[in-house]
């Protein structure tokens, strides 16, 4: 583990800042109980703890000013579950595109399977953006809700969530925006871009656990519930409370996540989000460069560094994804994604859906050139075999 060059963290963020270890460990030894639920000490500390994550996290989307409205969930799949099938009611036509994730795909897919909405995908160009003109263009009178991807899982592109919010206000229609990859990674204003829910995990660029995410719904957005239990609070009332954050959250919250979260986005605001940002970026161009000179590479990415992520998403000619990486993994100690990566749209957009998609470079605060420079040279020696 130690001598591996970990380039998934697209998927997941590895390693962690040692904070985030450290306050884990140390929240989780002294104050390991259920928040919001007694009265001692430890459990009006927990709850503190969770108060403060809900502010942190509503201060870096730029949420309009109740941090209530931040709720905490398993991760972006389980939020865009409860988001979109919270909204969406039976004749409503929502609009979301080809660069999405299972995540939003598949809830809005069996919604309409069962014949509940209507949904129309907006295609993407040839460098990964789609076009708000699109989006304006498939509006019809029972639009609901724009449902978008803020930054692609697999050729990284960020998509202009700003214009496509302006014209869903202008519309009257909501923006729920799956800030997956965004999150920690990108500045978001949920005010000034237009959003009205904003989707994220904590086990990316937010630094934070795997099993921990959650969404920040505006004021005035009509999200039901759509699950019931505890809350901690009015237990003898039978019917599950309509008020944030109870609304989105039942049950006993998962509170090493929380505390994870919490140092995770302590340690990026210190750091600087933009540094950080830059720093991978300066190395997904090096890679880029890289990869782009060896024959028979083919890259699935913008040209530039602008509007991007460091995601990278490859091909060798003549060698299936899957055996890629396993030789990345087996003789070179790369660790990487292959396959589809859960986005099939994307990959039938771009080509690959046939030859079962890409090798996925996802870089990381805390990849190095070292690293880059030696996939590179990996990707090289492995496309120079006769296979």
């Amino acid at each position: 583990m130690q001598n591996m060059i970990y380039l998934d963290n697209a998927a997941t963020a590895f390693p962690k800042p040692d904070e985030v270890y450290t306050f884990i460990d140390e929240f989780y030894r002294s104050n390991g109980v259920s928040p919001g639920r007694s009265g001692f000490d430890a459990s009006l500390e927990a709850e503190e703890l969770v108060a403060e994550t809900r502010r942190i996290l509503m201060n870096l989307f730029n949420g309009d000013g109740d941090p209530d409205r931040l709720t905490f969930s398993y991760n972006a799949s389980d939020s865009l579950n409860m988001i979109i099938q919270g909204i969406a009611k039976e004749g409503d036509h929502v609009i979301t595109s080809m660069i999405e994730h299972n995540s939003v795909l598949r809830p809005l897919h069996h919604l309409a399977l069962n014949g509940i909405i209507e949904v129309t995908h907006v295609p993407f160009d040839q460098h990964g953006y789609i076009d708000p003109d699109d989006i304006r263009k498939a509006l019809r009178p029972n639009t609901k809700m724009v449902v978008l991807n803020h930054c692609s899982n697999i050729i990284g592109t960020i998509q202009p969530v700003g214009e496509v919010g302006k014209i869903c206000r202008e519309a009257d229609v909501l923006l729920v925006v799956d800030g997956a990859q965004g999150a920690g990674a990108v500045k978001v204003d949920m005010q000034a871009m237009g959003i009205d829910v904003y989707v994220f995990t904590g086990h990316k660029s937010l630094m934070g656990p795997t099993g921990i995410g959650g969404s920040y719904v505006m004021k005035d957005v009509p999200v039901k519930y759509t699950r019931f239990g505890g809350t901690g609070v009015r237990s003898a009332q039978l019917t599950h409370l309509e008020e944030f954050p109870y609304r989105l959250e039942c049950g006993t919250l998962n509170m090493i996540g929380v505390a994870g979260l919490n140092a995770g986005v302590k340690w990026i605001n210190k750091t600087g989000m933009e540094k950080l940002h830059n720093q991978e970026l300066a190395l997904w161009d090096r890679l880029r460069k890289g990869l782009q000179k060896i024959d028979r590479v083919i890259t699935y990415c913008a040209e530039n560094t602008e509007n991007q992520n460091p995601v990278l998403s490859f091909n060798i000619d003549g060698i299936p994804a899957g055996d890629v990486g396993m030789m990345l993994d087996v003789d070179y100690n790369i660790a990487c994604r292959t396959g589809l990566q859960c986005a099939p749209k994307v990959h039938e957009k771009i080509g690959t859906i046939d030859i079962k998609g890409t090798v996925r470079f996802g870089i990381g605060p805390f990849n190095t050139k070292e690293h880059i420079d030696a996939a590179v040279k990996a990707v090289e020696e492995i496309a120079e075999m006769k296979i």
